[in-house]
């Protein structure tokens, strides 16, 4: 059986058949069972596991009316089009920090696919956490493949990273986006549930924070 998540209405996230439950930059693993329930509210005792808060607190998983739409954009360069979808991007701010002359935050427009060597756009790529970002030459795009075993890593105060061969049950795919490769939100906040818009670090998401 394909492992999957299914997304509860105003719920947790229903895992099925996945064991790689590990903290992202550590070697903790946490305990798994073939079915599990992950928080998504942002307000679980038992993070990253639910306890039933979102019932208590009324949590809506609907999608905001003023997310950033869904649109893919193309950057044709000399050598390389670099394509980029705002709407999926979880803000973890790689590209920018790491290859700033490529992915220029605060100008338009804002990535110049001819400001460094393909092989360094490739790399950037390679670590794009979200797939929100990916790269043709000559009419042939390339993206990181992550079709092997399937594997959640919980992000230190932010996102579920998602990576390999998952079925995720009855969502809506943004234009362009990466089915093996995506996060997921944890804290709450986001405006294009269940797909994390990098709101953690607009509302300061604390782990340890227990319902009110």
């Amino acid at each position: 059986m394909m492992a999957s998540i299914k997304c509860a209405k105003n719920g947790p996230l229903i895992v099925d058949g996945i064991d790689k439950l590990t903290r992202l930059g550590s070697e903790i693993n946490y305990d798994t069972e073939e079915r599990m329930a992950l928080c998504r509210c942002g307000k679980s005792s038992n993070k990253p596991f639910c306890d039933g808060t979102h019932a208590k607190i009324n949590f809506d998983d609907s999608k905001h009316i003023d997310r950033t739409a869904d649109r893919r954009v193309d950057y044709v360069g000399k050598q390389v089009t670099i394509h980029d979808n705002r709407g999926i991007c979880a803000h973890a701010g790689i590209c920018t920090d790491r290859l700033k002359q490529v992915f220029r935050y605060g100008q338009e427009p804002w990535i110049d696919p001819d400001g460094a060597s393909i092989e360094e756009v490739d790399s950037i790529i390679q670590a794009c956490p979200s797939g929100a970002l990916s790269y043709s030459i000559d009419g042939f795009e390339k993206r990181p493949d992550y079709s092997g075993e399937p594997r959640i890593f919980v992000a230190p105060g932010g996102p579920y990273a998602i990576k390999g061969s998952i079925e995720m049950d009855g969502i809506e795919w943004a234009e362009g986006a990466q089915h093996d490769c995506f996060d997921l939100c944890r804290c709450g906040q986001s405006k294009n549930k269940p797909f994390c818009d990098g709101s953690h670090w607009n509302t300061e998401f604390d782990e340890d924070e227990k319902a009110k």
